[in-house]
């Protein structure tokens, strides 16, 4: 069942087992298997089914850190959530991603690879993917001839794409729409979460929409998945009970801020292009997936060089310090100078698929050609894992929303080792260049600063700055006084509370975090759904 809470008819109070806050990817991933396991849920959406200026309004913030994107438009409030015009990358993050790494303060995940890998086939299977992983060898298969890299130096990585824009959408999930024992409301923020004296569990969730109309939802069990923005943003400003917010007890919400930043790293010169492009300057159909392969250190070089997961690949872009070209400013016009409504995002995805199908029939001779004319350089275009800084954060400021809740501020931070990854794994690409006989690396000359802070590069990626990926403001802990949630994603302290999504990951890892979100929602509806099974036995 669909309701607005903008319609008068809406009801005031509703009452169910599971109530989820958030129609994004985790929230929508979350509703539909706790529905298999025989729940009643609530789903509970800000927006309405489409972008709305009004709505997105309530995003907005300041950036007080390192140059970052508007926050009004970092992240979409309607059904569907930013997923509605996401890149589509699928990826698994690297064992090593959730070890302790001595040389990277605050790192360690409380939950070991084994224990998140189990989630990644039926994670999978969400995306409409195989439920094995995609290796190198698919590439190969499909006849992409990959330079012959030493695994213990430099691994190949892989994206898999989603080609379904619309995954997430409302007219995709008519099947929560229509289930007998799901609610979803639309136009309802949640402006409070409503905890018992006792501070230890939620009582309910007081919610308005932007039209004053009043919602109070009670549950057995409640689960944040608004994003890592607004998972902090709810907590810090529930705090009629906890003076500090919920799961504050420790000054931990809304610390630990990641992206993961893109940079240029450099170019590679004297170089065999034809071969660098064919294998990294685009995707790659293989069977029925889509594959791009990317570039990382190894765990060796890792630990040898204390550096981060960092990835890059390899594609033609302009010289450093050239004017931008009128492709690349239309592209950015489009995306950017448009809202992201129905008409939007359909024009968007036309000019993507347009895009594709030109590279399909025109790379790698259009960029090599163009490298060739001295136009283009073999650049190194980064994409990195950020180390989990606690003075990275969001905090609440005196601005408050038209619904009356504290605006956020991000004070974004990057550190040195961010920095030192990049040029760590740049000289290791570098090294295995020269060895191959295949070009040598010439490393950005930010690189030689790593005390002068993070540079971002306007003509390497229509999103220079980073992916749009909110990671690390709830992070996942067993001890309270290092994070926010626990190995289950609840709350420390507040029994019935849980968080979904990247604002849990304690690291980035280099990979694109939507497989890990949806992976983690299904390990996190597990363990809460043997809670209530226990509760109900008792």
């Amino acid at each position: 069942m669909h309701l607005d809470l903008n319609d008068a008819q809406s009801p005031q109070a509703l009452l169910t087992e599971v109530c989820i806050v958030g129609c994004g990817a985790a929230g929508i991933t979350a509703a539909r298997r706790l529905l298999e396991l025989g729940r009643t849920v609530v789903l509970l959406e800000s927006g309405g089914l489409d972008y709305e200026k009004a709505v997105a309004g309530l995003n907005a913030g300041q950036n007080v850190g390192e140059a970052y994107y508007p926050l009004e438009e970092s992240r979409l409030r309607f059904f569907g959530g930013t997923t509605a015009i996401w890149g589509g990358r699928i990826a698994e993050l690297d064992p090593i991603d959730l070890e302790r790494r001595e040389w990277v303060p605050n790192s360690g995940w409380p939950i070991n690879w084994a224990e998140l890998s189990r989630y990644y086939a039926p994670a999978r299977r969400i995306f409409g993917e195989p439920e094995t992983a995609a290796t190198v060898k698919d590439l190969a298969a499909a006849g992409v001839s990959l330079p012959g890299f030493d695994p213990k130096r430099i691994e190949i990585g892989l994206w898999t794409f989603d080609r379904r824009f619309d995954r997430f959408v409302f007219d995709a999930c008519a099947d929560l729409v229509e289930h007998p024992r799901c609610t979803i409301v639309t136009h309802a923020t949640v402006k409070n979460i409503a905890l018992d004296r006792g501070a230890k569990a939620v009582r309910r969730l007081q919610v308005r929409s932007l039209k004053g109309r009043d919602l109070t939802v009670t549950a057995q069990a409640f689960l944040l998945a608004a994003g890592g923005l607004e998972n902090p943003r709810l907590l810090l400003a529930s705090n009629d009970v906890m003076p500090h917010g919920i799961g504050n007890t420790y000054d931990q919400v809304g610390r630990y801020f990641m992206e993961h930043p893109h940079a240029r790293g450099g170019r590679v010169v004297g170089a065999k292009a034809w071969a660098l492009l064919k294998a990294f300057g685009r995707s790659h159909v293989a069977g029925a997936r889509e594959l791009a392969g990317l570039l990382k250190p190894s765990p060796g070089v890792q630990a040898e060089r204390r550096i981060l997961n960092s990835s890059l690949t390899i594609a033609a872009r302009q010289p450093a310090n050239a004017a931008p070209n009128w492709g690349m400013q239309a592209y950015m016009s489009l995306k950017h100078g448009m809202a992201p409504s129905r008409q939007g995002r359909a024009l968007w995805k036309l000019t993507k698929r347009a895009t594709k199908w030109v590279q399909r029939r025109t790379d790698p001779l259009r960029p090599w050609l163009l490298h060739r004319a001295g136009l283009r350089d073999l650049t190194l275009l980064v994409r990195a894992e950020q180390s989990p800084n606690p003075l990275s954060r969001v905090v609440l400021t005196n601005q408050r929303d038209d619904l009356g809740v504290p605006r956020i501020a991000l004070d974004w931070r990057t550190t040195r080792l961010d920095v030192e990854s990049v040029t760590g794994l740049v000289s290791a690409l570098d090294e295995e260049l020269r060895r191959l006989g295949l070009g040598r690396v010439q490393p950005a000359d930010w690189l030689a600063d790593p005390d002068g802070g993070w540079r971002t590069d306007p003509l390497i990626s229509a999103h220079p700055i980073g992916g749009y990926h909110h990671m690390g403001t709830t992070r996942m802990a067993d001890d309270p006084h290092q994070g926010v949630v626990d190995a289950t994603g609840r709350v420390h302290g507040v029994e019935n509370l849980y968080v979904l999504g990247s604002s849990v990951f304690p690291t980035s890892g280099w990979a694109n975090p939507t497989l890990t979100i949806a992976a983690l929602t299904l390990r996190t509806v597990d363990r809460l759904e043997a809670r209530l099974a226990r509760q109900r036995a008792a």
